[in-house]
């Protein structure tokens, strides 16, 4: 598998991402959660276009710090295939998402195999608008993502844009779907869909699947005080 990795270049287990140019996201909807707004692990199916399930990714992080530190929380999240292989692995540190805290924000590694670090999403910056970059294992900047400077989603999708590198045009998009009035107001569970170009590098559809993850948790997580951060202003 290790020599097959060395040869293709695509990371075991997500063989699969060759084939595709779009990913659904759904965040499992939590029971406890949903009635006690008691801070539970995030759980997430991966599908694809015909929604069929290809991955699964569990958080892994620690009762305190889910409901002390909020969407703000260190995690390490396992994503696993069909066989319960681990196939990607995220770690995420205690970060701000507010413009006040330019020296403190988001930032995310994806490994793939675990272990094995393939890229980084990272916030930048911006005094009102959402921007992240994609960056490779060496940390250079393969794309870029902006997103609305409200990210609401009041009766419609929430789309964040991905840039290539030297381009202002877009090659992509993290939508944030409306999942319907009653879910969007009393739950957390959202609806993600990402789109890429076929022929992007595996590695960094991969990145993009972290990025949605992360994008969720600066922006659609309930908070301490139950609200969901819509702007880098909070």
């Amino acid at each position: 598998m290790e020599n097959n990795f060395r040869s293709t270049g695509v990371p075991p287990g997500l063989e699969y991402l060759t084939q595709i140019d779009q990913i659904l996201i759904h965040q499992k909807m939590e029971l406890l959660e949903a009635i006690t707004s008691f801070e539970t692990k995030n759980r997430y199916v991966i599908r694809n276009s015909l929604g069929q399930e290809i991955y699964t990714a569990k958080e892994d992080s620690d009762c305190c710090t889910r409901n002390c530190c909020g969407p703000n929380r260190m995690f390490e999240m396992k994503i696993k295939d069909h066989s319960g292989q681990e196939v990607m692995h995220l770690v995420k540190p205690f970060r701000c998402t507010s413009c006040f805290w330019p020296c403190c924000l988001q930032e995310m590694e994806v490994q793939s195999p675990p272990s094995t670090t393939i890229g980084y999403v990272v916030q930048n910056w911006h005094p009102f608008k959402p921007k992240l970059s994609i960056l490779g294992a060496a940390k250079e900047t393969l794309l870029t993502i902006e997103g609305p400077f409200c990210a609401c989603s009041c009766c419609g999708d929430v789309d964040f844009e991905v840039m290539g590198k030297d381009s202002d045009q877009p090659i992509g998009r993290i939508s944030k779907q409306w999942s319907g009035l009653i879910k969007e107001a009393f739950t957390d569970s959202d609806n993600f869909g990402i789109q890429f170009p076929m022929d992007l590098d595996v590695k960094m559809k991969a990145v993009l699947m972290g990025a949605c993850i992360l994008i969720d948790f600066m922006f659609f997580e309930s908070s301490g005080d139950g609200d969901q951060r819509c702007s880098v202003f909070g």
